[in-house]
């Protein structure tokens, strides 16, 4: 079917973050089950040459609702790219698991037409200082307009109360972009990705601690219309004070 949705009406939600094994593919499954289960199709577009969302897809029992899937990271002979990657029409979210390593030419073309981007985060030093290079990109190479509102983060395998977790809210907190979740480090997301389920397809007694925080990824993307109304008109970026390249030659976080 050739894709006639426009992009001004189809939620484009991209989980994005160069640094591989932050958890990309675990967002990115779980939002896509959450919206599937509302009894719209959903489409999963696979960009990551591991095929980990491609993967889980194959594993999705048939008693579940269905998710479309693209496999993006690979080239087909027998079509065009176009063709490959299209969009069924009666999609109106698209979650975009994106590669490690991208260009910045990859990244300006991964976010252009999103209506949200995603950066999950590990609490480490080595993925902190990732992040911070990251989002300094999407904001200085594909000219993210903050005044959108459509950038955001998730905390993602978090264990409360030890001094990495704390550092991770601390680095978070001083980029003024909105953390709209701390996912716990729990096997409930394991055993998720092994079963090509989400969390919410998961006995609510087993994933009460998690599901609320799912919930509030979801619900933050349900926004994405009102904040690009709300941002209509503002045609000036604003950054909070003391974000941008510093940041990057803070040792707390490493260095550029």
């Amino acid at each position: 079917m050739v894709n006639a949705r426009s992009s001004g009406t189809r939620n484009r939600i991209v989980v994005l973050n160069p640094k591989g094994g932050c958890g990309k593919s675990t967002v990115a499954t779980n939002i896509a089950a959450c919206y599937a289960r509302r009894g719209a199709l959903p489409a999963l577009m696979d960009y990551d040459p591991q095929g980990s969302t491609t993967a889980w897809l194959q594993r999705r029992p048939d008693r579940l609702p269905s998710i479309h899937g693209i496999v993006a990271f690979r080239n087909s002979m027998q079509a065009t790219r176009s063709w490959q990657l299209r969009v069924p029409n009666e999609v109106t979210t698209l979650v975009v698991d994106s590669p490690a390593a991208i260009t910045h030419d990859d990244l300006r073309e991964l976010t252009r037409d999103a209506s949200s981007i995603l950066v999950p985060v590990l609490p480490s030093a080595m993925d902190i200082h990732a992040a911070s290079r990251c989002i300094a990109d999407l904001l200085l190479v594909a000219k993210i307009n903050r005044a959108e509102r459509k950038l955001a983060v998730v905390a993602n395998r978090t264990r409360k109360n030890t001094k990495s977790f704390s550092g991770l809210m601390r680095f978070l907190d001083s980029l003024g972009i909105p953390i709209i979740a701390v996912l716990r480090d729990s096997q409930n997301y394991v055993y998720a990705a092994e079963h090509g389920m989400g969390i919410h397809e998961m006995p609510p007694s087993r994933v009460r601690e998690d599901m609320p925080q799912i919930d509030r990824v979801v619900d933050w993307l349900d926004g994405w219309e009102e904040r690009r109304r709300q941002a209509a008109g503002v045609s000036t970026i604003q950054r909070p004070p003391g974000f941008g390249l510093s940041i990057l030659r803070n040792p707390q976080f490493g260095s550029a």
